[in-house]
């Protein structure tokens, strides 16, 4: 009959646990409202230097420690919108409502930019998180415009979306950065009744499954394709270290990605490639202990090269997700766990410095000697929904908050 105190200590330990985590919610969000408030001080006055009105979102800090400001046109424009949503989600204080308020208005007019395929990037994660949270109409017309715009750029020859215009090298490019666009689609067939925005997601992504990836699951960044005939001309890794390597960050776009189709498709062979693609990734002998990969893991095995915490914050959002999908779910979660805990131990600038970022050591584009590690904000940006995604698992809740009203 020994069992018997088993029960309470069950329970006392349950409640310990809880309140551990609630402990630690409060302090790394804590630390972000404070940070992101650092943030934004530092942007009014990075635009009042510039004195140019369409400098106006925080992008990174160059090697020298400055803040870099850009334009709507820039691809890394919507991400301050979506942080600043991120933390009024989290704290429900009408503080960052009204601080996210002004940079997502300048977010919409490029709602009918059709020179870019960024637009999930720039439109979903600035305007969907506004209106995923406020239900407001315009905020929904906006997506639904935005989901237009991008899909002129949809080839049915070729079955994908064209990433990158002006490119001498390339016909008709595509990148895996793109499957991050298509929830942009999705939510527009959801919004609209219009299927036409689904099947091109879908057939973008079947069109990505087909080419973009090698026979262990690592991902090629580009594929270039001839307009005329569909057919696959050159297949590139350019933002890695070599055509053959596999890029940190392209690894996890391709995660994210999958796992956000299935959940908008139910087909499980996007489940199955997602998994893989996890496989792939924490299966590799470069990849450190802490999980935090370096920017490419070929490159890794030169040695002395710089690690990517973009690509780490990807990652672990899409795990927490993914975790409620697979069989494998438990590990998934671990594995998210222990990066969001080294990105919170190691990754984290002191308060008050880095200008208000919340993490150091991202890498943009080194073969471009761009951005190289520095903060960078869409690290801060999946850092963050990260954060969502682990609470909402913790408190018992759908991982994905699609209907995240705030009425305070």
């Amino acid at each position: 009959m020994k069992i018997k105190p088993i029960l309470p200590f069950l329970l006392c330990s349950a409640v310990s646990f809880n309140a551990s985590a609630q402990k630690n919610d409060a302090k790394t969000f804590g630390f972000a409202a404070h940070q992101t408030k650092l943030l934004l001080n530092e942007t009014a006055k990075a635009k009042a230097a510039a004195a140019r009105p369409n400098l106006f979102s925080p992008r990174a800090l160059d090697g020298s420690g400055n803040l870099l400001i850009v334009s709507p046109k820039d691809w890394c424009s919507g991400f301050f919108a979506g942080n600043l949503w991120f933390l009024y989600e989290y704290s429900g204080d009408k503080f960052w409502k009204e601080q996210s308020e002004p940079f997502t208005v300048v977010m919409e007019a490029e709602k009918t930019n059709g020179g870019t395929h960024d637009m999930g990037f720039k439109l979903y994660n600035s305007v969907g998180n506004a209106y995923r949270l406020t239900h407001e109409q315009k905020y929904k017309d906006d997506i639904i415009e935005a989901a237009k715009t991008l899909i002129t750029r949809f080839n049915p020859t070729i079955g994908s979306l064209k990433s990158w215009d002006n490119r001498k090298e390339w016909k008709f490019p595509v990148i895996i950065d793109n499957m991050m666009n298509l929830e942009l689609l999705f939510e527009a067939t959801k919004l609209s009744g219009d299927s036409s925005f689904y099947k091109i997601a879908v057939t973008h992504a079947n069109t990505t499954l087909k080419n973009h990836f090698r026979a262990d699951n690592s991902s090629y960044h580009v594929i270039d394709y001839d307009p005329g005939t569909g057919q696959v001309a050159h297949k590139q890794t350019h933002q890695g270290f070599a055509d053959s390597s596999a890029w940190a960050r392209g690894q996890a776009w391709g995660l994210y990605g999958y796992t956000m189709c299935y959940r908008e498709t139910g087909n499980k062979i996007y489940l199955q490639q997602a998994e893989k693609i996890a496989k792939y990734i924490f299966g590799n002998p470069q990849m450190p202990a802490d999980l935090v990969p370096y920017w490419d893991y070929d490159a890794a095995k030169q040695g002395n090269q710089p690690r990517d915490a973009s690509a780490a914050a990807v990652t672990a959002s899409a795990l927490y997700e993914l975790s409620t999908y697979s069989t494998n779910g438990k590990a998934y979660k671990k594995k998210a766990d222990k990066i969001i805990n080294s990105l919170n131990k190691s990754y984290q600038p002191q308060p008050d410095s880095a200008r208000g970022f919340l993490l150091l050591h991202s890498t943009g584009h080194k073969p471009a000697n761009s951005e190289i590690d520095v903060p960078i904000i869409y690290a801060d940006y999946y850092y963050l929904e990260a954060l969502l995604r682990q609470k909402r698992l913790a408190d018992k809740k759908p991982v994905i908050n699609a209907v995240g009203t705030l009425k305070n």
